[in-house]
């Protein structure tokens, strides 16, 4: 299947984001007029941001799981805060696939749960109970994630259990990683698919292209791409003044070659200009990237009306997404191109 407006595919069951404002826009059977975000702000993470904001302010109705009033969730008509951080027991899923030893670690809460505060897979739980109703259709009782821990670890190979685990909060080391394949691929003649159809034929369409020589000189056009700082992989982790702290980390890498062919000074203010917008940010001059490229940070972009977020306020940046394009993707997939990105610098009177 395939998204009503543009035929995007679905891949894994899922249509791309980059989609979602015209979705949003487009009016039509299948219109999307109401939205439930959960700890996301894709206004400030998905090509054409600006685009999905204005799609957001024309949604007839939308809800918010989510800790802070960000460029997203003040659009939302509820906002629905969960327990905090240190209000919930912690088991790592995702992390432990990149550990070099086989180790299991359960850390409960550090501090009680607020009165009345729910965490958010019991907003989402009752959402749903309240949802089947309004359909006629019957809802299970949800398992709580620890249960879920506690049933995972018992049917594991080393037949632990929750409670075992919580009274060692060193975590418990298991010993060296176990090879597990080819047992755990699941095709008939165990082997991995690195080459399927439809790559292969995307592939063959690829090369089939040819690419245009790129204007030399002056006036020639620039390539952006994305970067994560170290102190900001994220928008959210702009609320903690221990990481926002110290010098201006929102800044436009481009290589000295290009900044002096726009008469661009270290520390001097631009402006970054693509087909879908134009955002002014702060030039930091270097060698750490190659010609005819630049580089803005993910994350940023705290500038927009009705934003609450105290600390990233005062450093709001400007959003990449705010000059990436909704219409460069991966025809394969449908996913957005959020890098080589063609864009135009130019100096600003600011």
């Amino acid at each position: 299947w395939a998204s009503r407006v543009s035929g995007h595919p679905e891949a894994c069951g899922e249509l791309p984001a980059a989609c979602m404002a015209e979705e949003m826009l487009t009016p039509g059977d299948g219109q999307i007029r109401a939205l439930v975000t959960i700890a996301g702000n894709p206004v400030l993470s998905t090509p054409n941001g600006r685009q999905l904001d204005r799609a957001l302010a024309g949604l007839d109705f939308m809800v918010s799981i989510d800790s802070y009033l960000n460029e997203t969730t003040r659009h939302a008509h509820y906002i629905l805060p969960p327990a905090g951080p240190l209000e919930r027991s912690k088991y790592d899923l995702l992390f432990y696939q990149l550990s070099v030893r086989n180790v299991a670690r359960f850390s409960p809460p550090t501090l009680p749960r607020t009165p009345g505060a729910l965490h958010d897979w019991e907003i989402i739980t009752r959402l749903g109970e309240r949802l089947a109703r309004l359909l006629g259709r019957e809802q299970k009782p949800a398992l709580a994630p620890e249960a879920m821990l506690d049933a995972s670890l018992k049917a594991g190979p080393y037949g632990l259990g929750l409670a075992q685990l919580a009274a060692q909060p060193d975590g418990i080391d298991l010993g060296p990683l176990q090879p597990r394949l080819p047992e755990r691929l699941f095709t008939p003649d165990k082997r991995i698919r690195l080459a399927p159809a439809p790559l292969l034929a995307e592939l063959d369409r690829f090369l089939a292209t040819t690419r245009e020589a790129r204007p030399q000189g002056a006036g020639r056009g620039l390539l952006l791409i994305g970067r994560r700082h170290v102190r900001s992989n994220n928008s959210w982790m702009h609320n903690y003044q221990r990481l926002v702290k110290g010098p201006e980390r929102c800044t436009l890498m481009i290589h000295p070659d290009d900044a002096r062919q726009r008469n661009l000074g270290h520390g001097a203010r631009a402006r970054l200009a693509s087909r879908v917008g134009a955002v002014d940010v702060t030039v930091e001059v270097t060698e750490d990237i190659m010609p005819g490229v630049v580089s803005l940070p993910h994350g940023w972009g705290h500038n927009r009306p009705g934003v609450r977020l105290g600390i990233a306020t005062a450093h709001a940046g400007a959003s990449i997404n705010d000059v990436t394009d909704e219409t460069l993707i991966d025809p394969l997939s449908g996913n957005a191109a959020v890098t080589a990105v063609s864009v135009e610098v130019s100096a600003t009177n600011g």
